[in-house]
């Protein structure tokens, strides 16, 4: 059976925690070990997490304590500390999702089968107040897609660990500047692609994607989310970060500090249609 280490960071998430490990731990066809590394929380995640650990011992806490003031910090620091190099595969997992219980297996089959180095898919977005919605993140991949956005939530990402093992060395190497990269799967997706690394998005989805107010991320949806896109774009921060990732991974084939550049190669920089459209207006207009 595949043997998989599933990294999974937690913080403040004591309400979904214990759903979610129930949900891993139920996975099929799959052998697998779950490290956690829990952000300095003021709830008793720290603890639920160490009761799993002693009750099931494919369950392991990293050491507590530290703050590492997001999620991506957090999933660096399980890259960084986790020895992962005996498993096939690594797999993301965030602190308060579902997982169907088939959802390790159909990745790891279809990795092998279409001998594919990354896999992602689209997830099931649900509500406590019954709504659901999928998000279709399966769309055909771009030349530069990578630069500007991820392949879909981290927590559907199960990835071969030789080129996480690459991934790890970047990592470390560069861990100050890495630092300064918000987004971790994005990150990871582009080191992937960029290295010529093939990446499969699954249009199934195999994990129910909760909403809630204390979502990092979440889907982006609604008057609030389109008003915190716009500020983070007149900061500048967008563009900061489309530089960030292409300086940590030596990018030199499109010029990203260039709106010109940006505007000439916008079929190649979104796989959604109106997500070119947007970014194509944003470079027109200055704010990128």
């Amino acid at each position: 059976m595949p043997n998989v280490a599933v990294l999974m960071a937690a913080y403040n998430g004591s309400a979904y925690i214990e759903a979610q490990l129930q949900s891993i731990l139920q996975q099929q066809g799959v052998t697998l070990t779950i490290y956690i590394s829990v952000d300095l929380s003021s709830d008793d995640s720290y603890s639920l997490c160490c009761f799993f650990a002693d009750q099931h011992p494919q369950v392991t806490v990293l050491k507590y304590g530290q703050k590492f003031g997001g999620a991506a910090a957090n999933f660096y620091r399980l890259i960084k500390d986790v020895d992962f190099s005996s498993f096939d595969y690594v797999a993301l997992s965030d602190q308060d999702d579902i997982w169907l219980d088939d959802k390790l297996l159909t990745a790891c089959l279809k990795l092998k089968q279409g001998n594919f180095d990354a896999y992602s898919a689209n997830v099931l977005a649900f509500w406590p107040d019954g709504r659901e919605l999928l998000i279709n993140k399966a769309l055909p991949q771009r030349k530069y897609d990578y630069l500007f956005e991820a392949a879909g939530p981290g927590c559907t990402y199960v990835l071969r660990t030789e080129p996480m093992l690459l991934f790890k060395e970047l990592l470390i190497s560069n861990w100050q500047q890495a630092q300064q990269v918000s987004l971790h799967d994005w990150f990871i997706y582009a080191f992937f692609r960029a290295r010529g690394l093939s990446w499969i998005i699954d249009h199934e989805y195999k994990l129910l994607y909760r909403q809630h107010a204390e979502n990092q991320v979440g889907i982006h949806k609604g008057w609030k989310a389109n008003l915190k896109r716009l500020k983070l774009l007149h900061s500048g921060w967008c563009k900061q970060q489309v530089v960030r990732v292409a300086d940590l991974l030596g990018e030199d084939h499109l010029d990203v500090h260039s709106r010109l550049s940006i505007l000439k190669n916008i079929r190649h920089l979104r796989r959604r249609f109106r997500d070119r459209c947007i970014l194509f207006l944003i470079a027109l207009i200055g704010l990128y």
